[in-house]
């Protein structure tokens, strides 16, 4: 029975060997998907974190040409905007020109009528004075001959 036994007793002890050799390889084998779980994860998260700062620096650079289209589109605006109000100042201008011209022509000639009338009425006024004195001399003659006439009088009285 001894030389049966031993059989028996190895038996059991292969199969225990083998079961925790199984046990062993189960557990290595997770303790495997485990870590490989756990780098796929890290990896994923780098993965992850790359994406996040590669969609925030894409989002900024879209902004930034966002705004190089907007301050573009604004500046052709404002260029716009000065050559109008250039051209409407520059026929405001050439209006007021005209009627400062226009005006400057006005005073010109009535400067001009006001010389003519000052020289008519100065020439007037010269004859008037002519006429005055003319007058006034056939007034002294006749006056003069009045007193003549008078003494010769006073001196046939006398």
């Amino acid at each position: 029975s001894p030389a049966m036994a031993g059989p028996r007793s190895t038996a059991p002890n292969e199969a225990e060997d083998e079961l925790l050799l199984l046990q062993k390889q189960a557990l290595a084998e997770e303790e495997a998907a485990k870590a490989k779980q756990e780098l796929l994860a890290h990896f994923l998260q780098v993965k992850l974190s790359r994406e996040e700062q590669s969609s925030m620096w894409g989002l900024h650079k879209v902004r930034t040409l966002w705004r190089l289209a907007q301050r573009k589109t604004k500046d052709q605006e404002l260029r716009q905007d000065i050559e109008i109000l250039s051209q409407t100042f520059t026929r405001v201008m050439d209006c007021k020109d005209g009627v400062i011209e226009a005006l400057v022509r006005e005073l010109e000639e009535a400067e001009e009528q006001q010389n003519r009338a000052l020289r008519s009425h100065l020439h007037l006024t010269d004859q008037l004075l002519q006429l005055q004195r003319c007058r006034l001399g056939y007034l002294e003659e006749g006056f003069n001959a009045q007193v003549g006439a008078l003494k010769a009088e006073f001196e046939a009285e006398r």
